[in-house]
């Protein structure tokens, strides 16, 4: 019995202290000390403060996929995968951004893994070629080592990878036309997404990974369609876009662009499933102005009456291609425009005419 209840005794754990809140905050202190000490300063920190920060981002061209996106384009220190069928318009997006980045004095990388850049069309689109870095990898591992590099260098805003599909692995390019090599982009591509994850959060660089789309065999029910490359990228994404082209633009009998349709399938920074769609002409790609008129007649900023376009008193021109040339030669007309588009979406404050001072 004695020993039954000193055993008893012996479990009843102690009563807590009146300053156990103190001691707690002390244990703690300590431990996150040593966890800097054997980690280094910011191994661990609390999201409150200066740690605590919005997350920058490279504009699209178009403001219909900023909005989509959270308001701000492709944010930095992230992975994003574009993909879509065939001529949809992904190498054309993925320079659009390239653009605006350097734009804003940044530098650009692009792997061509497909060996299809086109330089003079990615000069139409607003690229400066002579400052852009451009690679053509012989092999999946080159390419991914190059893009590991350059993030760890912190120096480069946007690089692309083009495509997904194109990055072959080594041992599938040594062996012969025929012979199976199961899963084994899946294996690299899962690798280079564990070793670039980290890498990339710490850098201001946006990665795009462009992707072309397959067809599962025997599928009843729901949709055939799949990316190459195995499932990693998907999960390591911050932002998935699905692009397609959704009708093709004619004057007359020829065709002046087509009509994109980009709907954001998984989204880690804003409200994922919206849907942005806007031109892409044969001329200059994206253009912002045509997209803005589009948003602002949307949002009942800019009235359409018939053909015509009026913004308040402003009359902007007859058709959508004389109202975007009116905005593209008043730039603070267009900048006015897209200020009230914002505040629309929420995205900015509404500013508030101060009311006239009355004489007494």
């Amino acid at each position: 019995m004695a020993a039954k209840a000193r055993s008893k005794r012996a479990a009843t754990p102690p009563a807590p202290s009146s300053n156990g809140t103190n001691d707690s905050e002390g244990m703690l202190k300590n431990a996150l000390g040593q966890i800097e000490q054997a980690f280094g300063k910011g191994s661990i920190m609390k999201l409150t403060g200066e740690n605590a920060r919005a997350v920058p981002s490279i504009a699209s061209g178009a403001l219909s996929l900023d909005l989509a996106l959270g308001g701000h384009g492709f944010p930095r220190g992230r992975i994003i995968e574009l993909y879509g069928p065939e001529s949809s318009g992904k190498t054309t997006l993925a320079l659009h951004v390239i653009a605006n980045a350097q734009k804003e004095g940044g530098i650009a990388a692009f792997i061509d893994a497909e060996h299809a850049l086109d330089p003079v069309w990615a000069k139409k689109l607003g690229v400066n070629i002579s400052e852009l870095l451009v690679s053509q990898p012989t092999y999946g591992e080159e390419g991914l080592q190059i893009a590991e590099m350059l993030i760890k260098s912190n120096s480069v805003d946007v690089i692309v990878v083009d495509s997904v599909a194109a990055l072959v692995p080594k041992a599938e390019l040594d062996g012969e036309i025929g012979d199976s090599h199961v899963g084994l982009q899946a294996r690299m591509m899962s690798q280079a997404m564990r070793k670039l994850t980290g890498a990339i959060s710490k850098s201001k660089t946006t990665v795009i990974f462009i992707n072309q789309i397959r067809e599962k065999i025997g599928v009843m029910f729901g949709s055939p369609e799949t990316t190459p490359g195995g499932r990693a990228l998907k999960f390591y994404s911050s932002v998935r876009v699905d692009v397609r082209r959704i009708a093709t633009l004619k004057d007359g009998d020829t065709v002046t662009g087509i009509r994109m349709k980009a709907k954001i399938v998984k989204n880690k920074i804003a409200p994922p499933f919206r849907i942005a769609e806007f031109d892409m002409l044969s001329t200059c790609g994206i253009n912002f102005e045509l997209d803005l008129l589009d948003l602002a007649v949307e949002n009942k900023i800019v009235k359409k009456s018939g053909s015509w376009f009026s913004y308040g008193e402003t009359r902007l021109g007859q058709g959508r291609d004389r109202s975007k040339t009116v905005l593209e030669e008043n730039p603070e007309l267009c900048q006015e425009i897209k200020q009230k588009v914002l505040e629309a979406q929420g995205l900015v404050p509404v500013t508030e005419e101060e009311p006239e001072a009355v004489e007494a």
